[in-house]
């Protein structure tokens, strides 16, 4: 493994020892009108917690976070897909990166959740800094463009249903009722 690849690894694993793992609320763009703030902040968290398995932490795993997000999501009686598409990265206008990305759309909402942490994978750009959005498709920051592919589909993952479904059920039964 390249060195800058074993430097990324070590600083997840790190902060995974001393529970410091960066969470989506912590520059969240937050413009929904749907379910509370509080809450809304919580659940991108709690799934950020879930799906941060992967090598490079939750940098790979934008297709596990939407398809996790979109399940709870739908518990809670919005109308929530998961959807894959390009996503393209802009700084001053200028396009720095694109690839394939997944998020979810609630109605004329999206939610952008698993950016904050892009600088943790290795393919992406140091340029690319983006903050997690949730709200208007209308109000998307410049910052990016997401093109949704409506002819593909997220991928299936036994851990989403079988494993972190489970936790985030859980989780969503002991939340306070405050949605």
């Amino acid at each position: 493994m390249p060195a800058d690849f074993k430097r990324i690894v070590a600083s997840i694993r790190q902060q995974k020892t001393a529970k410091i793992r960066p969470l989506p609320s912590a520059s969240l763009i937050d413009k929904s009108k749907l379910l509370e703030h509080g809450f809304r902040a919580s659940l991108l968290n709690k799934v950020a917690e879930l799906v941060d398995e992967n090598l490079f932490g939750r940098s790979e795993m934008c297709e596990q976070f939407a398809s996790l997000l979109a399940m709870a999501l739908k518990k809670l009686g919005l109308p929530a897909i998961a959807v894959v598409g390009d996503s393209s990265y802009f700084f001053n206008k200028i396009k720095i990166f694109s690839w394939r990305h997944a998020w979810v759309r609630v109605d004329s909402e999206v939610i952008d959740g698993n950016v904050d942490i892009l600088y943790e994978n290795p393919c992406v750009p140091q340029s690319v800094k983006v903050q997690p959005y949730w709200g208007p498709v209308l109000d998307v920051p410049c910052d990016r463009r997401l093109r949704q592919d409506h002819s593909a589909r997220i991928s299936h993952d036994s851990d989403v249903g079988s494993v972190w479904w489970t936790d985030l059920e859980s989780w969503l039964g002991d939340y306070p009722s405050t949605r």
